[in-house]
C-alpha cells in the first residue's frame, strides 16, 4: 500500500471514528441512555479501532470499556457476557498489552500480524463447539435471559480475546459471529425497555468494524 493510500484511509477511519462519538453523543441527549452505557459504548469502540490498527495502547481503552460492560452485564442478568468480561476479558487486556509490545514492527508502532495454521483452526473449532454446548447448558439452568446467543458470544469472545492476543486475522472472522449475534441480543433488551440504546449503536459499530479490518489484515497477511 502506497504512503498516499494509507494517509487517505487514516483520515477517513478519523473521520468514521468522530461520527460515530457524534452519533453516540446525540443518542445519548436524545434517548436519555444510561451513562454507563455511553461510555463503555466510547471505550470499547475506541479500543475495536485501535485494535484493527495494531496498536498496543488499545488495550487500555479495553480495560476500562471491559469494566463498564461488565456493570452493564450485571444490571441486565447476563451472567455469561459478565463472567466473560470481569474473570477473562481484564486480566487478557493487561496481558494482550504486554504480548503486543514485544511484537511490533521496526519503523511503525504496529504489531506483526500473522494467521493460524490448518491444524490450529480445527482444534480451535473442535474445542469451541464442545465448550459452546457445555455453556448454553450452564446458562439454561441459571436462567440466563438469553442463554443460546449469550452462550456462544461467551465461548466465542474467549477464543477471540485469545487470537487478538496472539495477532491472528481469525480474530476478525469470530468477531463479525460475536458481533452480529450480540447486537441482535441487545436489540431485544432494549425493545424490552431498557436504556441501552447505546450498547445497541456499540455492537453494530463492532460488527462494521470487524468486516472492514478482516480486509485490511488480509492485505497484509498472506
Amino acid at each position: 500500500m502506497t504512503t498516499v493510500k494509507l494517509e487517505n484511509r487514516k483520515k477517513y477511519e478519523n473521520i468514521a471514528l468522530i461520527f460515530v462519538y457524534f452519533v453516540l453523543i446525540i443518542n445519548a441527549i436524545l434517548f436519555k441512555d444510561s451513562i454507563v452505557a455511553v461510555l463503555s459504548a466510547f471505550f470499547g469502540i475506541t479500543y475495536t479501532m485501535l485494535a484493527g490498527k495494531g496498536n498496543p495502547k488499545c488495550y487500555l481503552f479495553g480495560l476500562a470499556g471491559s469494566g463498564l460492560y461488565s456493570w452493564l452485564s450485571l444490571s441486565n442478568a447476563l451472567w455469561g457476557n459478565l463472567c466473560l468480561y470481569a474473570l477473562y476479558y481484564i486480566p487478557m487486556q493487561i496481558l494482550g498489552f504486554f504480548k503486543w509490545n514485544k511484537h511490533l514492527k521496526e519503523n511503525s508502532k504496529e504489531i506483526i500480524k500473522n494467521k493460524l495454521s490448518k491444524k490450529e483452526v480445527l482444534v480451535l473449532t473442535a474445542i469451541s463447539l464442545i465448550l459452546t454446548i457445555i455453556c448454553v447448558w450452564i446458562l439454561f439452568i441459571t436462567k440466563d435471559k438469553n442463554p443460546i446467543i449469550d452462550g456462544i458470544t461467551t465461548i466465542f469472545s474467549i477464543v477471540g480475546m485469545y487470537l487478538t492476543v496472539k495477532r491472528a486475522i481469525e480474530q476478525w472472522v469470530i468477531w463479525i459471529v460475536v458481533n452480529g449475534l450480540t447486537a441482535i441480543m441487545w436489540i431485544h433488551i432494549a425493545l424490552s425497555g431498557e436504556k441501552v440504546y447505546s450498547t445497541v449503536l456499540m455492537w453494530i459499530v463492532y460488527l462494521i468494524l470487524a468486516i472492514y479490518f478482516y480486509r485490511i489484515w488480509k492485505r497484509e497477511v498472506v
